[in-house]
């Protein structure tokens, strides 16, 4: 998937939409899961509000799968509270959980359609456990539909679908019980990079028209970065770094998190990578800033500091929920750092961030 491909969703007019600073519909706390030996949890604390969209992201291992499992009540911690809606759920008999569940839509990496029953049917599968009316639940059923596009597959079968109208359809029956959270587990991994971008839109549309909180559980930082209002990094299932995708994106943190960006942001080149080191003519260095700086002023300030025998040699300036971000590396005569210091400090009057990464 190209990492600045641009999703055009049309807003809803007709329907409010959703207040990033309302109130909690997921809270973790202190989130503990061991597995004999093996540690998949350790000390998971997280918050999610309604209509806002949460990315998690990392490695296989990382424990994103247990996590998921948690949240919708299939797996228990050791220890820690799991908030759903104001519900604690980690104490839960399982009896107890099925109501809860039912506020809990789930989309999967391979669809798990059952091949045997028609799209409609599939869709209206949770709303029959439930015990709805036949009328109901395909009167519910062909209305979401509707919403994701495939009113005129109503009556096939799976094996008649392509992977994006599969995953259309499990989208549908996640939400065919009106869901206060809906959780994607990897859900376009299995995808090519233009149905992945569809179903990308397909979800924001959702979130923004239902005002449907969502939370995805990815390895894909394309999938964050194109639909995410916060991401929380998970390494060895410890949360690691969390904030806005434009601010995690712009100035990540932690190594893991650099790591799993590295394929979304400028590299210093090779032949300068190589050749980094204590001393020599010259210095190299790093600047990342996001907002307004990075279109207005930035590029005379650089100027001004590049004119006393400097060079840019590497960067991009991107677009990221609407704000420019940009990373670009420059090299600075040695003898000419009173400059180049310069620079940081009216960088980080602005928010941006220089760094020395050192000589060639």
């Amino acid at each position: 998937m190209n990492s600045h491909s641009v999703v055009d969703i049309s807003h809803s007019q007709s329907l409010a939409q959703p207040s990033l600073g309302g109130e909690e519909v997921v809270r973790l706390v202190d989130v503990r899961r061991r597995f004999n030996q093996t540690v998949a949890l350790d000390g998971i604390s997280l918050t999610v509000r309604k209509g806002e969209i949460l990315g998690i992201i990392g490695r296989s291992g990382a424990g994103k799968s247990t996590l998921i499992r948690c949240l919708n009540g299939l797996e228990r911690p050791d220890s820690g509270e799991i908030v759903i809606e104001g519900k604690r759920i980690d104490q839960l008999a399982e009896r107890q959980l099925q109501p809860l569940r039912r506020r809990i839509g789930m989309i999967f990496q391979h669809f798990n359609l059952l091949s045997s029953k028609t799209v409609e049917a599939n869709v209206a599968l949770p709303l029959k456990i439930e015990g709805l009316p036949r009328s109901e639940r395909l009167a519910r059923a062909h209305e979401l539909l509707d919403l994701v596009g495939l009113s005129d597959k109503a009556k096939a079968y799976p094996a008649q679908l392509s992977g994006g109208q599969k995953q259309r359809v499990g989208i549908a029956r996640a939400l065919a019980a009106r869901p206060a959270l809906l959780l994607s587990d990897e859900a376009t991994s299995a995808l090519d990079p233009q149905t992945t971008r569809s179903i990308l839109a397909l979800l924001k549309e959702i979130n923004r028209k239902l005002g449907l909180t969502i939370v995805l559980i990815t390895h894909e930082m394309d999938v964050v970065r194109t639909i995410a209002d916060r991401v929380a990094v998970i390494d060895a299932g410890r949360i690691v770094e969390e904030g806005s995708v434009r601010s995690v994106f712009a100035a990540p943190q932690q190594e893991i998190t650099k790591s799993l960006l590295s394929g979304n942001r400028p590299h210093l080149p090779e032949h300068l990578q190589t050749r980094l080191g204590s001393s020599g003519n010259s210095l190299v260095a790093s600047i990342d800033l996001i907002g307004a700086y990075g279109q207005q002023q930035f590029f005379a300030d650089l100027a001004e500091t590049l004119a006393h025998g400097g060079s840019l040699v590497q960067g991009a300036l991107d677009h990221i929920q609407g704000e420019p971000v940009a990373r670009f590396f420059i090299t600075i005569p040695a003898d000419q750092q009173a400059i180049l210091e310069r620079l940081r400090a009216k960088l980080h009057a602005a928010g941006a961030h220089l760094e020395v990464l050192g000589h060639v």
